[in-house]
């Protein structure tokens, strides 16, 4: 059996749209969804009315899951503990971790001890961060920078090309459109396409400016942004273009690292893996 794909609930109306989002993606990858909600008692005292409360708010989203993807098959599960301790738990297990955006476009900044941003720096799995009800529409667009990491979105890119049967737009951020800028962005999108030999229909641009804002306006016509969790310098949580993605991206958001994409085989037919 392939795993699951797993959404993270909280009750929020942004969660729910990641349920939505997350019920498509398991039923396009032929995996069973599961709804997690991870419960914490409130000041150490048990009240099972706020147990309750949680099963209820899980029983709603696997709800929503079955009325807006009728295909999809679902199961929800309460689950105990600290909830990005318990969201990377999961992702250990998961071909694909699904969290709302809870609105963080409408915040001033990114607040790095937040359940989002340590679960999508830590987490085994690829996260899509969903955002609103936006239909699935525009191109599929992956960031490459030079860094393994952007070799990695690259090739999860490739991956949901093939599956959503779409091409790939993979874009390089330069300072300027300079003919040295240029030349050396160019470099990197040919280093990066040759790399990834299976991406089949592939467009590639160069864009100019401040690579984070410039990527959350190029996301306006996305259906989707690929990047990875960090860049050439490696360093923090999260790098700077990511942390910038994840405020503010237009559209849903696939953070990659972690293991390989899941079903790359070698000759040999064993699985092909990377090390965390």
């Amino acid at each position: 059996m392939r795993n699951p794909v797993v959404v993270g609930v909280t009750g929020t109306s942004a969660g729910l749209a990641a349920v939505r989002l997350a019920a498509r993606e398991a039923v396009s990858r032929g995996c069973q969804l599961r709804v997690i909600h991870a419960f914490t008692w409130p000041n150490s005292s048990p009240d099972l009315d706020h147990r309750r409360a949680a099963a209820e708010m899980v029983e709603q989203a696997v709800a929503t899951a079955k009325r807006s993807t009728p295909r999809v098959r679902v199961a929800g599960q309460l689950v105990d503990g600290v909830p990005e301790r318990v969201l990377v738990r999961q992702s250990r297990g998961a071909e694909l971790l699904v969290l709302g955006d809870d609105d963080l476009a409408t915040t001033p900044w990114l607040p790095p001890t937040s359940v989002l941003v340590q679960t999508v720096a830590h987490a085994w799995c690829p996260v899509l961060v969903a955002r609103g009800p936006r239909p699935p529409a525009g191109v599929l667009m992956v960031a490459v920078d030079g860094s393994p990491s952007g070799i990695l979105a690259l090739r999860h890119a490739a991956a949901e090309g093939r599956r959503r049967r779409v091409g790939v737009e993979v874009v390089h951020v330069v300072k300027e459109l300079s003919e040295r800028h240029e030349e050396e962005g160019r470099r990197i999108l040919a280093a990066a396409v040759a790399a990834v030999p299976d991406l089949g229909r592939v467009r590639t641009r160069v864009l100019a400016g401040p690579p984070g804002p410039t990527l959350v306006h190029a996301s306006t016509r996305a259906r989707v942004i690929v990047v990875g969790p960090r860049g050439t310098r490696g360093a923090g949580l999260l790098g700077s273009v990511a942390r910038e993605v994840l405020h503010r991206a237009a559209c849903p958001a696939i953070f990659v690292h972690g293991r390989a994409v899941p079903g790359q085989r070698t000759p040999s037919g064993t699985s092909k893996a990377l090390v965390r």
